[in-house]
């Protein structure tokens, strides 16, 4: 099959669901699709980009692998390795039990919140970091530009987390 009309220039994006649990959520996935190619398109980034809906359990694990961090949390990115396809930026892995559980601490919507970190993970694969206040703050800065466009409240600002 061939496609008709222009390739766009936006991420591709293959996202995977290896958890019931998100069934809890209809409109996850395309929460996760918009908010990174909007992410994209302002960060002018393009590339495949893999994302998996998990669990806590597989969290853990990953976790506890990678980071030698034996607990679940809410997001993981894994940037392409070198060597791998001209194109592929990474994986985003994220839980859904953490991310319900923050949401709920936090009074936060969980499609919100999802988008955030859909968001956060995205920046890490491209070489964002918040090791250090400085680039924590940069971070920030690009993930609340990037949340207001999608009309969403920055994570960021205390009032902006119970405005509708």
């Amino acid at each position: 099959m061939t496609r008709s009309g222009p390739r766009r220039s936006g991420p591709e994006i293959e996202i995977r669901t290896a958890s019931l649990l998100w069934d809890a959520q209809p409109r996850a996935e395309a929460t996760v699709r918009s908010a990174i190619e909007v992410a994209a398109q302002m960060t002018a980034v393009s590339g495949e980009i893999s994302v998996v809906l998990t669990d806590d359990a597989a969290m853990r694990a990953l976790n506890r692998s990678w980071r030698g961090i034996d607990k679940p949390t809410n997001v993981l990115s894994f940037p392409a390795a070198k060597g791998a396809a001209a194109g592929f930026l990474g994986d985003i892995v994220i839980a859904f039990e953490t991310v319900a559980r923050e949401s709920a601490v936090e009074e936060r919507r969980f499609l919100h919140h999802l988008a955030h970190l859909a968001v956060h993970g995205l920046l890490h694969l491209i070489g964002y970091d918040h090791e250090t206040d400085s680039q924590a703050e940069e971070m920030e800065g690009v993930e609340s530009r990037i949340m207001r466009s999608l009309d969403m409240p920055d994570p960021y600002r205390a009032h902006d987390l119970t405005r509708s």
